[in-house]
């Protein structure tokens, strides 16, 4: 039974750091590029038998302890009645920008959120078997609504930016359902099987402190109040924003996943014992090859102190990581123990 990235998670001493890898099942696995051949992503994404075989696909090359499940940061957002489409990012098939569009999405109900996912989880828990533990994660309320505003992925999402500033109620409303859907679906996902959860706000840095104070906090800190008693460690994981550090690590998660712009000595000696932390070597060293990947890793291994640290990248891996550079960080993490 491998349950070293739960007590690291939990801040219990472990005999070496867990290792997990952000975006470990995708294109830099042949394995996985042989079955885009035949499938797309949203096959991948929606059928559960497929998406279980890419989420194990990592762990069955390297001995990883913890398995994210395959799935899309939108996966949820067919509950509210909006249909996605990738190209090759999430595309919606209409844009939230008014009461008017508010008043069109569905109100979404425990177990009717993503039920593929949630049958995908159930399905690589028992495959699992006890080799890893099993994350499932959810995207933030900001990082959700980015697309439902702007339609599809654009740069700044600059109609989002303006509709905080045009209409903020509509906004307000709109990140106040996302947060009972995100909700909704991480306990769904607990239910059926995730030993543990990610909460990714990838679009986090593009406010201002004072601006993400005022819009974006209050729904990130309901959403974790209302995810306090599902039971598992949640680790929280805001992407490019080192100027949101002292307000993120006020807020109430088990762990923080930080990117490489944040000092992770620092941040692990602020926050003591009682939570975790992750993370974080850029993932641009790993393209750089595997002697460059073992002295990134050893140089974090030594610097940040090991209790309630899981080693991972600071956002996802590239697809143009060569294997050799994974199994190079595998193997500095490995033998930490001796």
């Amino acid at each position: 039974m491998n349950d070293l990235l739960l007590r690291a998670l939990r801040g219990e001493p472990t005999e070496r750091r867990p290792l997990w890898i952000m975006r470990q099942a995708g294109r830099y696995l042949p394995e996985y590029r042989e079955l885009r051949e035949r499938h797309s992503f949203e096959e991948l994404s929606t059928t559960p038998e497929l998406a279980a075989e890419v989420t194990l696909m990592p762990i069955e090359r390297f001995p990883l302890d913890g398995a994210i499940v395959f799935a899309d940061l939108m996966s949820p957002v067919a509950a509210l009645g909006v249909e996605v489409r990738f190209d090759p990012g999430p595309v919606t098939d209409r844009t939230i920008r008014t009461a008017r569009d508010l008043a069109t999405l569905a109100e979404p109900r425990s177990g009717e959120i993503a039920p593929e996912v949630c049958r995908t989880l159930a399905l690589v828990r028992e495959r699992l078997d006890g080799r890893a533990t099993l994350l499932g994660f959810a995207g933030a309320p900001w990082s959700v609504a980015a697309y439902l505003v702007e339609g599809r992925g654009k740069r700044d999402f600059p109609a989002l930016r303006a509709l905080a500033a045009s209409a903020p109620e509509v906004l307000d409303e709109l990140l106040a359902r996302l947060t009972e859907l995100s909700a909704l679906y991480l306990a769904d996902q607990v239910e059926a099987g995730a030993q543990a959860v990610q909460i990714f706000d990838s679009w986090a840095g593009m406010l201002s402190p004072r601006t993400w104070r005022r819009i974006v906090r209050p729904h990130l800190l309901r959403l974790l109040e209302k995810t306090e008693s599902i039971g598992v460690p949640r680790i929280l994981f805001l992407h490019g924003a080192p100027h949101l550090l002292e307000e993120m690590i006020e807020l109430p998660a088990e762990a923080f996943s930080f990117d490489w712009r944040v000092d992770l000595e620092d941040v692990r000696r602020r926050l003591g014992p009682d939570r975790a932390v992750q993370g974080n070597l850029d993932p641009a060293i790993l393209t750089a090859g595997p002697e460059a990947t073992a002295t990134a890793a050893r140089d974090l291994l030594s610097r940040v102190e090991p209790r309630g640290h899981v080693v991972n990248l600071g956002h996802g891996i590239t697809p143009d990581a060569p294997i050799e550079s994974v199994e190079a960080l595998v193997r500095v993490v490995q033998e930490e123990r001796r």
